[in-house]
């Protein structure tokens, strides 16, 4: 037996099961009874269970029931699509595989439309079956008005939820604690030793993977993107402090403590802007601080200001803090719908600013469009096994054969063990429900008011027990609702059940096959694939980059689609969808070991933040030949072990980046150009870190 579920979740679905049970009875009864148009009661009962139970939407009252209504004009459309189209099989089919792959594809580009896709599909489902019956498209949609505007009502009256909290308030929250601690370093004085602890909790709270669904800043428009990146920041950013944190601090060191002033006003003022408290503005202050700061930072040390080479590695960190900053900054701006142009040394991160939203949805879909692409993947195992289950079911001229596209639409998963699982406990869930169900269609017979009387509480067990209770409860006690729905719509017979058990099974058989044939791992083995080729990709820009700091070759373009830029973010891109699957699959065998693949995106991550920032617009100063040298030998060092992490080797990458030359130090070496060395050696060895834990023994 699996486990019982928690009683937030029984809790959280029995509301959910009153509001759709609620909303399904006031559409269906007046439908099937008053008015007698049993067209308009079977979409005006399936609606509420579409867009309640098959996407049960996030975020609270107002905002689910907003979804409903901005989603019912897709619906009707999908249902004027599926009826025209219900004339053959043939034609059915492929309307399933277009609908099916463009849903699922294009959910990719706005998280809120993710959620109700099953629902849509659904919409489509109920359509595209026999009989092919153009005359009664009025009554369909007025079914479809009916139960979504009765499920809007409920959404809104019932038990309606508060809002969930908004991820751009959260990640407002953790900018206020940056600059906390900010100012609390600004101060030179003794540091709680909780701190970094507390400002790494704060980071890891940020990650998708602790926010609810739907809340999660994943679309592809301008707002999302900002929004995304600015919390992506903050991440880095708290990560940073925590780091400088440890550092042993220099009164001494003006600069340094100056610079953190500026970086506490700058987060506080964009937890202010992430908040709507002060009109949006640009980065332009820490800017200029930053800049001032690598200015004084090339000149002659201080004679009290602490060894020479702790010291540098304080200020580089400081400088990367002051740079996340810096990004945080302008990407809060843009979320909160600046349109002011980027300004800085970083405005190609920012390409997106000045797209309107349909090119960067197509950029989205572009960058989908590839066999390597969990979201790609998933639009064609879908629709394939909706198009054969409409082939199959219409060639065997199965009865109630939308009970075979719901089954696939229900029961199939990212991984064929998984489906595997789900289908066996479906079908015994379905032959216990269907042998209920039977016996109560041969004992009740024709008294339509026993069903009347029981409906409206087998779907409020079902919509309680089956959400949480698993397969074989959600189907044996669906296999009762619709029985006893269906019986109050035109006279059936216990063959009714064996017709739901027959095609129930069909359409587990097609999940079956085409989670065999089309990537049946999941997301495991294409996570492993795509971490190696982000692996890959990043050897080249590591050279590039740490040969571009140092003044040996130009700065790698972000622009430059040839350059080693451009594929490092698009395979970043890919892993972080591939990751997002991953953790969402039951992955058995790796819960006491493993990759951690989210260290992996880290690694990629802090690769493009060097590319980005590492390189001086201004040039840099000439350094003595063994210098570059140790430059060009420890990228290389670094370059390679990333080559050999995309292998996947047992027991992972260890790499130990040879540290900065002695005599660099101590030999009289300019100090701008010794910044660069040891802003270079900060980067490597924060990288050879990140590559470590990716491939060591630890849990993504």
């Amino acid at each position: 037996m699996g486990r019982l579920p928690s009683p937030a979740a029984s809790f959280g679905a029995g509301r959910r099961a009153v509001r759709v049970t609620v909303a399904a009875a006031v559409a269906f009864y007046p439908a099937a009874h008053l008015l007698d148009q049993p067209v308009v009661a079977l979409y005006a009962l399936f609606i509420p269970i579409a867009f309640g139970i098959l996407s049960p939407l996030p975020g609270g009252g107002r905002h689910r029931a907003g979804t409903v209504l901005r989603v019912a004009p897709g619906a009707a459309a999908l249902v004027c699509l599926g009826t025209v189209l219900a004339g053959a099989a043939w034609s059915a089919a492929a309307g399933m595989l277009l609908v099916g792959f463009a849903l699922v594809l294009t959910a990719s580009c706005a998280p809120r439309l993710a959620g109700v896709v099953p629902g849509l599909q659904l919409c489509y489902i109920l359509a595209c079956f026999p009989p092919y019956a153009p005359d009664t498209l009025p009554e369909r949609l007025a079914g479809l008005a009916l139960g979504a505007a009765s499920l809007a009502l409920c959404e809104l009256l019932l038990f309606a939820q508060p809002r969930h909290r908004p991820y751009h308030e959260r990640t407002a929250d953790a900018l206020d604690l940056a600059a906390r601690a900010a100012g609390l370093l600004a101060r030179a004085d003794s540091v709680p030793p909780s701190l970094s602890a507390r400002l790494e909790a704060a980071g890891r709270d940020l990650r998708f993977s602790q926010q609810s669904p739907g809340t999660r800043p994943t679309g592809a428009g301008r707002r999302d993107r900002a929004l995304a990146q600015a919390a992506s920041a903050t991440r880095r950013l708290l990560d940073q402090l925590a780091a400088l944190a440890r550092l042993p601090a220099s009164p001494a060191d003006t600069a340094s403590l100056a610079l953190l002033r500026g970086v506490a006003a700058a987060c506080a003022d964009t937890a202010a802007e992430l908040r709507g408290e002060r009109p949006a503005a640009g980065p332009e202050l820490v800017e200029e601080m930053t800049a001032q700061f690598v200015a004084e930072r090339g000149q002659p040390l201080e004679r009290n200001a602490g060894p020479v080479h702790a010291l540098l590695r304080r200020r580089s960190t400081l400088l990367t803090v002051a740079m996340s900053a810096v990004t945080a900054r302008t990407a809060a701006a843009l979320a909160a719908g600046s349109r002011r142009s980027v300004p800085g040394p970083a405005h190609e991160q920012f390409w997106y600013a000045g797209l309107p939203v349909p090119c960067l949805w197509l950029v989205r879909i572009r960058g989908n469009l590839t066999p390597r692409s969990v979201v790609f993947q998933n639009a064609v195992r879908t629709a394939l096994g909706l198009a054969l289950a409409r082939l199959v079911a219409g060639t065997l001229d199965l009865s109630h054969g939308f009970w075979v596209l719901l089954s696939v639409l229900t029961l199939a998963r990212t991984t064929a063990g998984a489906t595997w699982s789900t289908v066996r406990s479906a079908a015994v869930g379905t032959l216990v429900g269907a042998v209920a169900a039977g016996a109560l269609l041969i004992g009740a017979g024709d008294a339509t008011v026993v069903y009347e009387c029981l409906l409206v509480p087998t779907m409020l067990v079902a919509f309680s027990v089956g959400p949480v209770g698993g397969p074989a409860w959600a189907q044996g006690l669906f296999t009762l609702v619709v029985s006893t729905a269906f019986a109050q719509i035109s006279p059936v017979t216990w063959r009714l059940e064996e017709a739901r058990l027959v095609d129930v099974l069909t359409g587990s058989a097609v999940g079956l096959l085409c989670g065999l044939l089309a990537w049946p791992t999941g997301a495991r083995s294409e996570m492993r694939r795509s971490a190696g080729e982000l692996f890959r990709a990043a050897a080249p820009l590591v050279r590039a980059t740490a040969r571009a700091a140092t003044g040996q070759t130009p700065a790698p373009r972000p622009s430059g689609a040839a350059g080693p830029f451009w594929p490092v973010l698009h395979r970043l891109r890919i892993a972080e969808a591939a990751y997002a699957q991953y953790r969402t699959e039951s992955v058995p065998g790796t819960s006491d070991g493993g990759p951690d693949w989210l260290a992996a995106l880290n690694y990629g991550s802090r690769v493009l933040v060097g590319a980005y920032w590492l390189p001086s617009p201004e040039g840099t100063p000439h350094l003595p030949p063994a210098l570059l040298r140790w430059v060009d030998e420890a990228a290389d060092e670094l370059a390679s072990a990333s080559l050999t992490a995309a292998g996947s080797p047992e027991g992972g990458v260890r790499v130990r980046v040879a540290p900065l030359p002695a005599g660099a130090v101590s030999s009289g070496t300019a100090p701008d150009a010794l910044s660069v060395l040891i802003d270079v050696e900060v980067w490597l060895g924060a990288l050879a870190a990140d590559l470590a834990t990716a491939t060591g023994d630890h849990v993504g």
